[in-house]
């Protein structure tokens, strides 16, 4: 979606609404595709004291199998984004301002930086997960698994045989 900034530029007081879906199922991630159902954008882009500001809000849910135990789950994510919009800016680098030489802006592209960039590098089913147990393979939520939890070297078995006598 391309905004056509030059209304909102030459009116001070003026808002434009923005809502809209993205579709994102296709975007890659660490050969997966977490994002199946659409990226959802609501918010504002309005002139206030000759200031343009874009204000959205983001929400997506990531799809895929936990890291640490592997069962597969979904997480609502939202991300809050506030820009200052110009059209030039002089001697600064600043990533809170977007430029638009010629007052269009492409949101479906901001839209997807913003949200690859925040996709977690981590996807638990929930932050207390405990995995699976490496020696039997059970899923450590759904109860203990009864292996031993400290497990000797096979070479210093016999020196453990001398210290339990």
């Amino acid at each position: 979606m391309v905004l056509d900034l030059k209304q909102v530029f030459a009116n001070e007081g003026f808002s434009l609404p923005i809502e809209y879906e993205m579709d994102m199922s296709s975007a890659d991630y660490s050969g997966e595709f977490p994002l199946k159902k659409p990226v959802l954008v609501k918010g504002s882009i309005s002139n206030r004291a000759s200031m343009v500001q874009l204000s959205l809000k983001i929400s997506y849910v990531f799809s895929g199998d936990c890291h640490r135990c592997g069962i597969p789950t979904e997480r609502d994510y939202l991300l809050n984004l506030e820009k200052s919009v110009a059209v030039s800016v002089e001697n600064e680098e600043n990533d809170t301002i977007i430029t638009v030489p010629d007052m269009k802006l492409d949101l479906d592209e901001l839209v997807f930086g913003e949200v690859y960039m925040s996709l977690p590098m981590k996807h638990l089913c929930n932050e207390n997960c405990k995995g699976i147990c490496s020696k039997c393979g059970k899923n450590l939520n759904d109860g203990e698994c009864g292996c031993p939890k400290k497990e000797i070297d096979p070479r210093l078995a016999k020196l453990a045989e001398l210290l339990e006598n």
